[in-house]
């Protein structure tokens, strides 16, 4: 996993005025009259006009006038005052013939374009044919002398449609888009080979994709937050598209979209739409912010998506092992039985090479004896998701040390237990990568933050050396550090001692849960 900067604190402006009580406009002037002189009443007069001009000006000119002068610093304050988001809004009207692109978020650029729109593979372009209109806000571009008349560019756009705008080391690898919007001869358009009645949504699929959490975090979820109000009606069209991850994200992606996706570099063909959003939309790490989609859908909502999903090949894979298994059906009293003895379930998910818990089976051993029903789960970049969806979904507990797999999480139901292992030099990015989203989403957290005895660092180190005493001293030196020692040289002993009191808290909470549910069912 690639780790972001560690977020600007996002202090958002106090609105000092609130606390200074405004003046009285209405009888100001003649208390003043009989207690001033007239020079100091005519300054005082031109104060009291000018500060109920200032008060009243928002009636009159707009909300725009005063959040302007509060809100002077721009892009700090992307926040949203009452839930509402006021950058969101930048393209949310956008005039049939026209582009509009917000460039105003810091992890990803938007365009949305209306009307004639035809894709050109060839030059990498997406083409927008439209006669001029006086009231387009548009530029022209490339308007010289010689140029014809008939066939004028009017706005031309670039964008790299990928959600790690800010590193440039990667977006230095993702193929840029060309937003052109053209005045041509009608007979000179080039011909649709395919006509959609649908809009379209771009994006990439380069970058960081190979890794669950960017799969998830840079392009799963934000495709679900840009394209979930289209109801299914909408195309995706993909760049650096890979048939291995339309095979992988299949099922999700059939609950976004009715129709098959576009592999936009190797389909030759000028595909047309009405309506096109080039580029995703992201909220946070892992997340969905509720107030900036329509019918507040939230990170749950889009859990209970991949419910729905993954829900017929899991139920396959059941009919398979109980055809293999040839089991008797229960009857009634009897699943309540099997159900009152049921164990809780705990899923280790292991991990091999760096950051590895090298005392695993004993900690397997541990949680038996407490009570657990375990199974470890060793994810593959080819396991099948709705096999791990179905291990985590009927899981209580599931414990991981900080990595890319803990995005699996978000396969756990709410109100499941989440144990984070965060080794030494991880503690801010395990929370805010994994820890909050968990919370976010309903889990009960918990983060077990390691000792150095419990890391390999500890043999190879002296006791004093920043490396085990200060880990934020060398985290501050940058990624390259962190990546280096931290998570590509650390693996991790467990304390069992230390550790038993964690399991114990999540069997306690999970038995509980368990039987208030028992109690549910029974009623």
């Amino acid at each position: 996993m690639v780790y972001h900067h560690r977020k600007r604190s996002s202090d958002s402006t106090k609105d000092e005025e609130s606390h200074i009580p405004l003046m009285d406009c209405s009888c100001s002037t003649s208390v003043y009259y009989k207690r001033t002189k007239p020079k100091l009443l005519s300054f005082l007069f031109l104060i009291t006009f000018l500060s109920c001009c200032y008060v009243f000006a928002p009636f009159f000119l707009g909300p725009s006038f005063s959040l302007s002068l509060l809100y002077s610093n721009g892009p700090e304050n992307d926040a949203n005052q009452n839930g509402v988001d006021v950058k969101a809004s930048t393209c949310s009207s956008v005039s049939t013939g026209t582009i509009c692109c917000d460039r105003t978020g810091y992890r990803s650029d938007i365009c949305v374009m209306k009307g004639d729109i035809r894709t050109d593979s060839s030059s990498s372009s997406i083409f927008l044919y439209n006669s001029i209109n006086k009231n387009n806000v548009s530029r022209k571009v490339n308007g010289g002398k010689g140029e014809d008349k008939e066939d004028q560019v009017l706005q031309l756009e670039k964008i790299k449609p990928y959600t790690r705008k800010w590193e440039t080391s990667v977006m230095d690898t993702i193929d840029e888009l060309n937003l052109v919007s053209k005045k041509v001869d009608s007979r000179r358009v080039r011909k649709c080979d395919v006509q959609h009645d649908v809009p379209a949504v771009f994006f990439s699929n380069g970058g960081y994709t190979g890794n669950v959490y960017h799969e998830f975090n840079d392009g799963i979820i934000p495709l679900y937050i840009t394209s979930q109000h289209f109801n299914k009606k909408v195309v995706f069209v993909i760049l650096e598209y890979h048939s291995w991850w339309i095979m992988k994200y299949g099922d999700i992606l059939s609950h976004l979209s009715e129709f098959p996706p576009i592999d936009f570099s190797k389909d030759n063909r000028t595909h047309c739409f009405s309506e096109a959003i080039v580029g995703l939309k992201i909220h946070d790490e892992l997340a969905v912010d509720s107030s900036l989609m329509e019918g507040k859908k939230s990170i749950v909502d889009f859990r209970n998506l991949m419910d729905k999903a993954y829900s017929p090949r899991i139920k396959g894979l059941i009919r398979e092992e109980e055809r293999e298994q040839q089991q008797n059906s229960l009857s009634p009293s009897e699943g309540v039985q099997e159900i009152a003895w049921k164990k809780p379930k705990l899923v280790i998910v292991s991990r091999s090479g760096s950051r590895a818990i090298t005392n695993e089976n004993l900690l397997v051993k541990m949680a038996e004896e407490i009570g657990f029903q375990v199974a470890v789960l060793k994810p593959q970049k080819t396991s099948e998701l709705a096999k791990i969806y179905r291990v985590l979904n009927e899981s209580d507990v599931m414990i991981g040390v900080h990595g890319a797999a803990m995005t699996h999480f978000m396969f756990m139901k709410p109100k499941s237990v989440f144990i984070q292992v965060v080794p030494l030099g991880t503690n801010w990015a395990a929370d805010t990568y994994y820890g909050e989203p968990a919370r976010k989403l309903g889990l009960k957290y918990i983060g077990y933050e390691i000792h150095p005895k419990e890391s390999s660092l500890y043999e190879r180190y002296d006791k004093s050396d920043p490396i085990l005493s200060d880990p934020d001293s060398i985290t501050n030196k940058g990624w390259e550090y962190t990546k280096k020692i931290y998570l590509d040289s650390q693996n991790v002993k467990l304390d069992l001692r230390r550790f038993r009191k964690r399991l114990h808290r999540a069997y306690e909470y999970t038995v509980l849960r368990l039987n208030l549910n028992l109690q549910h069912q029974s009623q």
